[in-house]
């Protein structure tokens, strides 16, 4: 088993700064409607309540890396951080409650947010997805359900705040219960069930690539082993929002996710290479590496940050420049976002200038606006 950190991955009922990714080579998958068989999509139970934004489509901002980080009283905080280093807003919400696979085995889930081009959307136990923009306009924008310690929603909200995808999960004992609707944002209304299945892999509301194509990940959807390594994303699948009919896929046995993905794809990896796909599955750059390592893919995808926590440090490919830091993600195209612990203070990089400057906030990264993949 490859082991490899991906920011969106939340352990429970392990620590939920322990954002981390081995992707196992399992047979098996959840298969979406134009790639195999499936079961008929089933209604979604899901209450919707109107956003008290003021703009049902607000502006975009600058680029913002999102961090993330959980308290002991049950709070977690997410902090909107800028390229020069300063936290522009920051919002808390209880954390959804914790989830577990019904033998006892530990449920993967990722993190309870989104992010569109202007505003980070994060989830509450209750279910409740609130927002929070670089003004520090906040507000609720609608509910997803919520329920036991079996179930977990994960949603993601469109670039421009039209339309939200939800995944609800329930686990199981040989796996999970997947559903897929989309909706729209403020209000629930044009609500469609596009998808369902159960097994042993489930699916990660992941983000949307414009927003006429919706992002997944195909997950492991239960571990036994536990701990801090376990399964998360093996490919990402491009759909159509309306039907969940696959258009691509990005990522697979031959060559598995190394990272989250971004705006211009994702980076899969052997145990000798590294290849950037884009959201045609087209391939990209490709270059030599040490083993399996984390890898961050620049926005516009002219880069990749490549991690080696032994030195600590962070080469960017192809230039091989190194910095010393061990990055988590981009901010935008020349920024680079650290993330940390109560030990460890995260920290923004200029990879032009080298320049790096801490940040006035605790967290792990959890995305950036804008949130377009």
């Amino acid at each position: 088993m490859r082991k490899v950190p991906l920011p969106l991955l939340m352990r429970t009922p392990s620590r939920w700064g322990a954002l981390v990714l081995a992707v196992a080579m399992l047979a098996g998958a959840c298969t979406l409607p134009g790639t195999g068989a499936a079961t008929s999509p089933s209604p979604v139970a899901a209450t919707s309540t109107p956003a008290s934004s003021p703009s049902s489509n607000p502006t975009p901002v600058n680029p913002l890396g999102v961090l993330f980080v959980s308290g002991l009283s049950g709070l977690y905080t997410v902090s909107l951080v800028g390229i020069d280093g300063r936290v522009v807003a920051s919002a808390q919400a209880n954390r959804p409650v914790d989830v577990s696979c019904a033998n006892g085995a530990v449920a993967d889930v990722p993190m309870p947010l989104s992010t569109s081009n202007s505003r980070v959307y994060f989830m509450d136990d209750k279910g409740v997805v609130r927002f929070l923009a670089a003004n520090g306009d906040a507000g609720r924008a609608t509910t997803v359900p919520v329920g036991t310690s079996t179930r977990r929603s994960s949603f993601t909200v469109s670039p421009d705040d039209q339309r939200i995808a939800v995944v609800v999960i329930d686990f199981t004992a040989s796996g999970a219960s997947t559903r897929l609707y989309v909706e729209d944002l403020n209000g629930g209304g044009n609500h469609r069930d596009t998808f369902s299945d159960s097994g042993p892999f489930t699916l990660w509301a992941t983000g949307w690539h414009g927003t006429s194509n919706l992002v997944v990940a195909k997950v492991p959807a239960c571990s036994q082993s536990g701990g801090a390594f376990c399964c998360g994303p093996q490919e990402f699948h491009v759909v159509d929002p309306m039907t969940a009919v696959r258009k691509a896929t990005v990522g697979g046995p031959t060559c598995l996710i190394a990272g989250p993905p971004s705006a211009a794809g994702a980076v899969c990896e052997t145990t000798t290479q590294a290849n950037v796909l884009t959201w045609t599955a087209g391939a990209g750059s490709s270059f030599d590496i040490p083993g399996n390592t984390p890898a961050y893919l620049s926005p516009d995808g002219q880069q990749v940050a490549i991690v080696s926590t032994a030195d600590p440090t962070t080469t960017l490919f192809p230039s091989k420049t190194t910095v010393a830091v061990v990055v988590c993600g981009w901010i935008d195209n020349s920024h680079l976002l650290t993330g940390g612990d109560t030990q460890r203070q995260p920290r923004v990089t200029d990879v032009s200038s080298g320049k790096v400057v801490p940040v006035a906030a605790k967290g792990e990264c959890a995305g950036r606006i804008p949130g377009g993949l």
